[in-house]
């Protein structure tokens, strides 16, 4: 029996699916606003535009509603860096590429809302075990998508810490910006670490049998 659909064609599971996207999302929205700690059920519902009793039918409390939005985050993340990955892959230097898409995708309010609940998960230990639970996968996944710069030597396990050592070095730089925000210092601390990185690149390639495109 086919799913019944609602005036607006949608199915009872793709209005539930929207809805709790509605919420995450203003969720996210409320966290770069107002912080962690700003962040109510509230403010949520009112970014939303729904009812207080829509916002409690599918996350009955703001740890059910922070805890979703921890594992939506990561989503997004990793969303953002599979929608570049064939751009990485054709690009005339696919290292390059692949470093500038670690960069980018720890910029604007996806990041900074991640980078409010990292923080937060410091003093929060329910928070924390969401996170704990949830980052390992999103850090391995743009880690896999990163590496696609090195084409058939991605598995290599030297590459592979090197991309590591890579994402660690956006998110620092990052972070930098949080006490500085001048732009222009920042970029120019980024293509400082990113010719360093290049550096490392290439002295591990030099270890691998066959070279590697971009990192000679």
């Amino acid at each position: 029996m086919p799913a019944r659909r609602s005036k607006t064609g949608l199915t009872q599971q793709e209005r539930r699916a929207a809805m709790r996207k509605r919420l995450l999302d203003a969720t996210v929205d409320c966290l770069v606003r107002y912080g962690y700690t700003g962040t109510t059920t509230t403010r949520v519902t009112e970014l939303a535009g729904v009812t207080r009793g829509a916002q409690v039918h599918h996350f009955p409390t703001r740890a059910d509603l922070v805890a979703a939005t921890v594992r939506h985050l990561a989503a997004l993340r990793v969303s953002l860096a599979s929608d570049r990955v064939h751009a990485v892959r054709q690009a005339p230097d696919p290292l390059e590429a692949a470093l500038d898409l670690l960069w980018e995708i720890h910029d604007g309010p996806v990041m900074w809302a991640t980078m409010e609940l990292w923080v937060a998960a410091r003093t929060d230990p329910g928070l924390r075990e969401q996170l704990v639970e949830a980052e390992p996968a999103a850090r391995a996944a743009l880690l896999e998508l990163a590496g696609t710069a090195f084409g058939a030597h991605a598995d290599e396990p030297r590459l592979r810490h090197v991309m590591d050592t890579a994402l660690d070095t956006a998110r620092g730089v990052r972070l930098l910006g949080l006490a500085d925000p001048d732009p222009a210092e920042l970029t120019a601390r980024w293509k400082r670490a990113k010719a360093d990185l290049r550096l490392l690149v290439a002295a591990v390639a030099a270890q691998v049998p066959d070279r590697i495109n971009g990192a000679r």
